[in-house]
């Protein structure tokens, strides 16, 4: 039953990914977004059955629900034209292939060109599901990282505030 998940998360998580993307259904970006929320959950559901409760339960709070209503709003108070959501630019294009071409460069290379160590090195697992360390590493060892990306969502939010102003003239 669980590898029946596991393939059934999986293909969720692929086809909502693409679908984020690549939207044949629509060109409204709020039905990206819809659809990038459902790659949150179908991930959340991966933890599950990784035993990761908690980074589950994150997945979905913080992003299937805190950064997904930023998305929201960001799009609907740029308000979008038409006509402006469907120009495709040669240079977006080129730029994009790039990017996919090297990406499945790293992958060929990974995956072709080195031989598989099968874990030779690595500690063995210790308890499943325990928060406790993951909370002093993220507040001892990763302070300061953890202090910027705060930093960083506040100057998100004041960008969507400052772009959703119009102009009163």
């Amino acid at each position: 039953m669980q590898d029946a998940l596991f393939y059934l998360f999986a293909a969720l998580t692929v086809l909502c990914g693409f679908l984020v993307v690549a939207n044949p259904f629509s060109r409204n970006p709020v039905t990206s977004a819809m659809f990038l929320a459902l790659t949150i959950v179908s991930l959340a559901g991966l933890f599950t059955l990784l035993h990761a409760y908690f980074l589950a339960a994150v997945q979905i709070l913080v992003y299937a629900g805190a950064v997904m209503v930023l998305f929201l709003f960001v799009i609907m108070l740029l308000d979008l034209k038409e006509e402006a959501r469907r120009k495709i630019k040669l240079f977006g294009m080129i730029t994009g292939g790039a990017a996919v071409a090297s990406v499945f460069g790293i992958f060929f290379k990974v995956f072709v060109l080195t031989t598989p160590t099968l874990g030779a090195g690595l500690p063995q697992p210790t308890l499943e599901g325990v928060t406790k360390p993951l909370g002093v590493a993220l507040f001892t060892q990763y302070f300061l990282p953890f202090e910027i990306l705060s930093v960083l969502l506040l100057v998100a939010m004041v960008g969507v505030i400052l772009l959703s102003k119009r102009d009163l003239k």
